[in-house]
This record gives C-alpha cells, structure tokens and sequence, in this order.
C-alpha cells in the first residue's frame, strides 16, 4: 500500500515531465490508447523552449529538475532497450551524471562520521570537490607515507542520498505497479522485477565499501593482465561514506588529441581494451558495467585504468558458455547450433520450433558475412539478436542486457580511437583460447572436477540432510495422527484474514442489496 505522498510525488513528476516535452516525444505507436489520449492532453503544456530542443536535451533537463534518483533510474534504463527502446535507450545513456557539488563541510562531516577520525589524522591535506554525480562527489587529498606525502582522490556519498532515494523508490514501484496492471504487454519485461534490481544496484552502489571490494577483485584479476590496471584501494581511509583510492595521473579516453599528443598508440590502446574487457567477462565472469571514456584513464606508461567501479555485474559458467557458443556459432555460421544453446539454457521455451528459431538466428547471421570485418559490430550483433529473441518470448536476462550494453559503449570507445577497429580480429585471441579451454575437450575435465566438488559438498551435508528427513517423517506422522495444528500467531493471524473477509463479505452484500432496492425502485 503506498503512502499519498507517493501518488503526490509522482504526480509532481509527471508535470516535470510534461512542462520539460519528455511526454511528448514518446513514440505514440508504441503506446496504449489511454496513454496515447493522456498525450494529446500533454502536449499544450509543454514549454516551447523545450519542444524546440532535442529530445536528448529533453530527457536530460527533466532528470536535472527530478534530481539524483531519477539520474540513477535514467542510467539504469538506458541498460534496457528492450524495456524503452533502442531510441530512448541511447538518448538515456548520454546523460551527464553531473550534479551540484555539495559544500566541502559537509562531506568532511560525513567522512569523520563513516571512519571515526577527524581529518587531520587521516589526511595531510584535503582539497575542495572537482566533480560531483547523483551518488557522490571527489575531492583530491593528499596522505603522508613513510617516504613523504602521495596524493589521492577521495570519493564521498552525497548527504541525505539514500533517504531521497528511498522515497523516490516508492515512486518507481507505483509505476511499475500500474504498468503490470494497465499494460498487459509490458508483463513479460518483468517491470516490478526490474525496479527491485534497480533498488539493489543504487543500494549496493551507495556503500562505498562494495565499491572498494569490487576494485580489489578487479586488481587481483587483471595483476598479471598486459595494459589494464585499476586504482589501488587506501583501506584504511574507507568506509560506508567514503572510499580513498589511488590519484590517477594520465589523459582521458575521450581526450583523443590529448592521447595522440601523449604519444599513445591508439591502435594498440583499440585493441588492449576490447581484448581487457573480453577477458573479464569470458574468463572472470566479473566486469566494469560502466567503462565510458569518462571512467577510462591512459597513463603515462600508456596503460589503461579504469575508474569508478560503483556498477558492475556477473557472468555465471553457463551464461559465460552462451555467449561463447553464440559467438562461435556466427563466426563459423552454424546458426542451428546457436538455436540449440538458446533452447538448452532454457532462454527460449520449448514450445517453439528449434528450426524456426535457427531460421531467424540466420537472418540475422547472413547479412554479417556479407561484410567487411571492419563494420561488423559485436554490439550490434547481440543487439539484433535480442530483438529476434523477443519474438520467441525469451524472458529478460538482465546480465546479458548488462553485457550488451557494455559492449556497446566499449566498442563505441575502441572505434573513437580507430574508426576502422576490426573487433573480430581484436577479439580472436581472446575468445578463441577461450573457447578451446571451455567448449572442447578440456571441458570435459573441468565439468568432471566440478561434479566431483559438488558430490563432495552433497556428502559432507547428508547427516544434516538425514536428520532433517526423520525429523520430517516424524511431523508427518503425527499431522496424519493428530490432524494439522497452528501455533497461537498463525492461528490468530488466520482468524484476523477470517474476520476482515467476514466484513468484506457484509459490505459486498449490503452494497449489493442497495443496489437491488434501487433497481426495485426504478422499476416501480
């Protein structure tokens, strides 16, 4: 049940966006007719300034005014093109996480707050903020060691962050609510299913902590990797509120003059990054989700750091295998293999005809190898394969929607720096080591050794599992002696539903009887 201040703020948002011209560009053909009448309503109350913009600008605008949770919910969408379409998906990704800086006694408050130091013991130095996003904001400082003093960046949550979002989320299940009752062809993308991943990703992403973890996995992974690194992390100056990192000193990805200036070989920079990224997702199952030019550093040794690790996401074995086997089916145009992977993962339901699915994968498959390997774009690729998938009713995978999302902007990044950027070559060495290891027969050895660990934890909790079963039997016994009993909370709990559907009874026959007497009356 939702409070009425949930229905006034989203009240309130829906006039942002209708004065803001984001109602208005919605793609009436893909709307229901109540929606598309509440449109026609909408559009006279629109600023002209806003109608005269783009429709990025639009979208941009109104987030601003709406403030930080809706920042995070456009970001969150653009993931989801299956959910508001390729167009809308790409204006959403555009979005500048850049909100007002919040004044700097206040994250030196919420730093001493979250480690229990004042700042002077735990910095030598701390300068005002240089960036601020919807979650937090930066601020260079600088840390004494054993050798002199080494600077840092010290990223701080925003305060009073998650009581906003809190209230927003309300919002956002209000709406999604109404979409699963008012639009019955939305159900199978699942919306209150994606608004709880929403909650759990911004609630994850406002611990700075789990950020700090996911930076440490990632360092540990890619120690040994060849041009890809990450800041280390100062666990001593983190917390819940706070996490200090190590000052990266380098050019910008999206600084492409700056790169070349550098000295940079961008070619080679193309290449280290897609073959980076490929390896965190196939052989870690562990990658950046948010890898734009803005969180991607060059430094001088012209080694790629990745920062701002607040979203990521996982790729189990078998999710990992799919991706492989879709890969490999394309590449050597086996397109009823890729249809089997699809129905053997369980994606597609096994009502539909294999062939047929095989038939579509090949319509996309076909036109690939007409081209040059140099405007073959693996994005692309995944993303026309979800558009074919949603016609055999596969559910929504939202790890694999993660991934293509991110391949999409990785790609986007490597052709930046080398417009004629051949993925597939880039790619082979990854993928194609990664394929023997994991689809021939090495396989075999490493599905045989998992099987054996997991016989070995099956046995180590049988005890547990006999005790359980006697236990069971013996309740079961007695239920068929004794009958079934309730202890005092259930059975009280059971006679309150009892009398509030006693009173929902009386008051549907008595609005029932009314409704006689008045049809009686008419009548006569």
């Amino acid at each position: 049940m939702h409070s009425p201040s949930t229905y006034l703020r989203l009240i309130g948002a829906g006039y942002v966006l209708v004065r803001e011209g984001v109602v208005s560009m919605l793609p009436p053909e893909e709307l229901p007719p109540a929606m598309r009448f509440i449109q026609k309503l909408a559009r006279p109350f629109a600023r002209r300034k806003a109608m005269n913009a783009d429709r990025s600008d639009r979208l941009a605008r109104a987030v601003e005014r709406l403030g930080p949770s809706w920042v995070k919910l456009g970001q969150f969408l653009a993931t989801r093109p299956d959910v508001v379409g390729a167009e809308i998906a790409a204006d959403l990704s555009m979005l500048q996480d850049r909100m007002a800086m919040f004044p700097e006694a206040e994250a030196r408050k919420e730093i001493e707050d979250s480690l229990g130091r004042p700042i002077a013991d735990l910095f030598t130095r701390f300068d005002p903020p240089i960036a601020a996003a919807s979650i937090a904001q930066v601020h260079p400082a600088e840390v004494k060691t054993e050798t002199g003093t080494k600077k840092v960046a010290v990223k701080v949550i925003r305060p009073g962050v998650r009581k906003r979002f809190r209230k927003d989320l309300d919002t956002f299940y209000l709406v999604a609510e109404m979409q699963e009752r008012y639009v019955p062809a939305t159900r199978r993308l699942r919306p209150i299913e994606i608004t709880r991943t929403l909650e759990q990703t911004t609630k994850v992403e406002m611990d700075l902590r789990l950020e700090a973890a996911a930076l440490s996995e990632m360092a540990e992974n890619t120690a040994d990797d060849p041009g890809f690194r990450v800041p280390l992390v100062d666990w001593e100056r983190t917390g819940r509120d706070c996490v200090t990192m190590e000052w990266i000193d380098g050019v910008k990805m999206s600084d492409v003059e700056g790169l070349r200036a550098a000295g940079h070989d961008l070619d080679h920079l193309a290449e280290t990054l897609i073959q980076s990224f490929l390896r965190h997702t196939l052989r870690d199952g562990f990658f950046h989700a948010d890898m734009h030019q803005g969180n991607l550093f060059v430094d001088p040794a012209g080694t790629i750091v990745a920062v701002d690790m607040g979203i990521v996401s996982r790729l189990g074995k078998k999710e990992r295998r799919f991706l492989a086997e879709i890969l490999y089916g394309f590449i050597t145009r086996d397109y009823r293999r890729v249809a089997d992977v699809h129905f053997q993962a369980g994606y597609v339901p096994a009502e539909h005809d294999p062939a047929s699915f095989a038939q579509a994968i090949r319509a996309i498959g076909e036109p690939i190898h007409g081209q040059s390997a140099e405007t073959i774009s693996m994005a692309r690729l995944l993303t026309l394969l979800f558009e074919v998938t949603e016609l055999f009713d596969m559910q929504t995978r939202p790890e694999l929607i993660m991934l293509q999302k991110t391949m999409v902007v990785v790609e986007g990044v490597a052709r930046t720096l080398d417009p004629r950027f051949n993925m597939w070559k880039a790619a082979e060495p990854v993928v194609g080591s990664w394929i023997r290891d994991n689809l021939g027969p090495k396989r075999l050895l490493v599905d045989f050794r998992d099987g054996l660990e997991a016989a070995v934890r099956l046995g180590e909790q049988l005890p547990q599992l006999a005790a359980r079963t006697e236990k069971f039997a013996d309740e079961i016994d007695s239920m068929a002696e004794h009958g079934l009993r309730f202890d005092a909370a259930t059975a009280e709990a059971i006679g309150r539903a009892e009398a509030r559907h006693s009173r929902s009874g009386r008051i549907a026959l008595w609005v029932i009887a009314l409704a006689l007497v008045a049809i009686v009356v008419r009548l006569y």
